[in-house]
């Protein structure tokens, strides 16, 4: 008797694993069945600058019809989009906070005219969408619906006149600030200047509702965020950031923020940046950073020093790795205190070095959504998650727009000495 149990245990546990296995294929399919009839749309991929940096701006130059994965370091290609469920994507037309904003304007334009030809490129998988309606409209025919974000206000050029020409080209959010402080807007990593907004940062806020773009708070300060609430009358959302409480770190969302978010209707997309999402990452990049500006401080004048001391710290300190399953307590913490409603899925893919383990590029999101699954989430939950979220909140800032049609577009200019109006 004793000899049968333990034979039957030890099949139970040689079994185990390719339960499990089944288990998650099951509930990948599941997410890939709600996938088919609800839009997943990921708030931020920054493709577009990838193909600057790499392949001189030509997505002619790199075949996105084959999967990548083991070719080069891009995060998306098509065959993964297909396998992911991608059903809506927000590209980033990204660049650098340390432009001027004159170049920054342009490197601008330039990136979204980098999405468009991307689509041009692939007109039998992508087509642009400006409205939640061109999404699902756009879903339903089994493409990808393409919708472009500005990362970054200075590339307005403090001017609104600018903001409305980004928007006439295609432009459906911006996010007010970067890594560094406008003059406009705090951002969460740089010293703060405004306290917030400054009063041409609330005009900004206030055309971008006149035009119908969404107002994006990743990257800007808490008090830019709560700003930016009192003053936009539209649902905001963040395009890409996680939650404070789970990693302490500034680009997240704090709570305080994410208890408002019923009340203003907006969504926080979860973001999958490694030192965003495990506390252990952040840890070890601040750790890191600490001693890159310890050994400028002992050898001015002398970067390969440096560069060499940084290499032999990095090497006895090896980066840790962020996995799946923090991105789903982060995904988990939004939805425990904003709720349900108020979740969503913003990748930052092609815009990392460095990925978690199990979420290595666009053809994860089945599996986060499984794992979701596994811990209770509906059907419904998922939805919302995936989709529905965002074109709730991409409704209510079109009808805001809607309404405020016949107002003149807003000529609020900086003042010429930057000073606080």
């Amino acid at each position: 008797m004793l000899r049968a149990a333990l034979l039957t245990t030890a099949a139970l546990l040689a079994a185990t694993p390719a339960l499990a296995q089944n288990s998650d294929d099951a509930g990948e399919a599941r997410a890939r069945r709600i996938l088919e009839r609800t839009p997943l749309i990921d708030g931020h991929n920054d493709l577009p600058w990838a193909l600057r940096q790499t392949y001189g701006n030509d997505p002619y130059r790199v075949d996105l019809t084959t999967n990548l994965d083991a070719s080069t370091e891009l995060h998306t290609d098509i065959p993964r989009l297909r396998e992911g469920g991608v059903g809506g994507q927000f590209w980033s037309v990204y660049v650098p906070a340390t432009l001027a904003p004159v170049e920054a304007a342009k490197a601008t334009f330039e990136q979204i005219d980098t999405v468009k030809r991307i689509v041009a490129a692939h007109p039998d998988v992508f087509e642009l969408a400006t409205t939640a309606n061109d999404i699902q409209r756009i879903h339903r025919r089994g493409k990808i619906a393409s919708l472009i974000g500005m990362e970054g206000g200075y590339s307005i050029d403090d001017s609104l006149g600018l903001l409305r020409e980004f928007h006439d080209a295609g432009a459906r959010y911006m996010t007010l600030t970067h890594s560094k402080t406008t003059t406009w807007a705090d951002s969460a990593t740089d010293a703060p200047k405004w306290g917030g907004l400054s009063p041409f940062g609330e005009q900004v806020v206030k055309e971008m509702n006149r035009l119908g773009m969404m107002v994006d708070l990743s990257h800007v300060s808490e008090e830019t965020m709560l700003d930016a609430m009192r003053v936009s009358e539209a649902p905001v959302i963040f395009s890409h950031s996680s939650a404070r409480a789970v990693t302490d770190h500034p680009r997240n969302v704090p709570d305080s923020v994410l208890r408002l978010m019923p009340e203003d209707g907006g969504v926080v997309m979860v973001t999958f940046v490694p030192g965003f999402i495990s506390e252990e990452v952040r840890a070890w990049g601040a750790a890191r950073a600490a001693e890159d500006a310890r050994l400028k401080s002992l050898h001015p004048g002398d970067p390969k020093a440096v560069t060499d001391g940084v290499a032999a710290w990095t090497a006895a300190h090896p980066t840790p790795r962020a996995s799946i399953d923090d991105v789903v307590a982060h995904i988990q913490h939004v939805r425990d205190v904003a709720g349900v409603d108020h979740v969503g899925l913003g990748g930052d893919f092609d815009g990392v070095g460095a990925l978690p383990v199990g979420v290595e590029g666009v053809d994860a999101y089945p599996g986060i959504l499984a794992a979701l699954l596994a811990k209770g989430w509906t059907e419904a939950d998922i939805r919302k998650l995936s989709g529905e979220n965002v074109l709730r909140v991409m409704r209510q800032v079109e009808a805001v727009a809607q309404g405020q049609r016949a107002e003149r577009p807003n000529l609020a200019a900086l003042p010429a000495d930057g000073a606080p109006e």
